[in-house]
């Protein structure tokens, strides 16, 4: 009887050892399970570098610009200036060369810049032989044609022609605008507003006949590229001022016309035009001076 009591006793405390064998191998288990969950989930949140990889240099695009100096404090006669520019580090237009030539190279190169839009007429030059304004002129036309004419890989700046130059790119502008002001670029009525009236009104088709002339924004790229103005520039008004003479003349709110075709009845304010429409071909705007020049004989003509 003893000796069956003590095999008993003997079973059981085997069969508890390997009950607790078992419960400490999958305790151990389930832990190893939870450490590597958690690992997991570690890694899961770590944030992830955000450096982009590095990127191969750009193989430079080099652009020479030829530029046209004159200092007046300097005696010396006017000569080129060569700057080299990296398109890759530059914006698209002339007027960006020119600036980033200002800042990084040569301080003391001179221009005239305002509204960069093509809005003020202030950067009006002649590059490669053409009057433009630098702030609408691509360095690097894309038309194949376009890059023949532009002269490969250099690019000559000058002030506009035919003008008295102040320094470097600005040309003076004093005969030019003197010459706007002749033509008294304003509305005039005989009698003036009458008494609650707001502003002065005219029909759609009537406005619509200065569509073209209005949008002048006197940069003179068209005067100083026509020939007669730059022999006459004294007495010939030139194709900017004589477009806007006609811009009043056709304006139906204002009362003085016959004023206004007498004063241009000259031989040389209106007369040295001879058709040569180089005036057409440079303007930045896309306007025609030439045919508001004709416009002008024509009612001369009819008189």
């Amino acid at each position: 009887m003893l000796g069956f009591n003590s095999l008993t006793a003997a079973v059981a405390r085997s069969t508890i050892g390997a009950v607790s064998n078992a419960s400490s191998s999958a305790s151990s288990r389930t832990t190893g399970l939870l450490f590597r969950a958690l690992s997991t989930t570690t890694e899961s949140l770590k944030v992830k570098s955000t450096t982009p990889p590095p990127v191969a240099s750009q193989e430079e695009r080099i652009k020479y610009f030829k530029i046209y100096r004159w200092d007046p404090d300097h005696r010396q006669k006017p000569y080129l200036s060569t700057y080299p520019v990296d398109l890759n580090d530059c914006g698209p237009m002339v007027l960006d060369a020119l600036i980033k030539i200002k800042s990084e190279q040569d301080p003391t190169l001179t221009f005239r810049r305002s509204c960069r839009e093509g809005i003020c007429g202030s950067c009006a030059m002649n590059i490669n032989g053409r009057n433009t304004l630098a702030c609408l002129c691509y360095i690097d036309p894309k038309e194949e044609d376009e890059k023949k004419a532009a002269g490969g890989d250099v690019m000559k700046i000058y002030p506009l022609p035919h003008m008295y130059v102040i320094k470097d790119l600005v040309p003076d502008m004093g005969n030019f605008y003197e010459q706007y002001r002749s033509i008294e670029p304003w509305l005039q009525t005989k009698d003036g507003k009458s008494e609650g009236q707001a502003e002065f009104l005219q029909t759609r088709e009537d406005r619509a006949k200065l569509d073209g002339m209005y949008e002048c924004i006197l940069c003179a790229c068209c005067s100083t590229a026509c020939p007669s103005y730059w022999w006459n520039a004294d007495k010939y008004l030139g194709p900017a001022v004589l477009m806007q003479a006609y811009r009043w003349i056709e304006d139906s709110r204002d009362e003085f016309q016959d004023k206004r075709l007498a004063e241009l009845d000259d031989a040389f304010k209106l007369y040295r035009c001879h058709t040569i429409m180089n005036c057409t071909k440079v303007c930045p705007k896309h306007l025609n001076p030439g045919k508001a020049i004709a416009h002008i004989k024509k009612k001369l003509a009819e008189k």
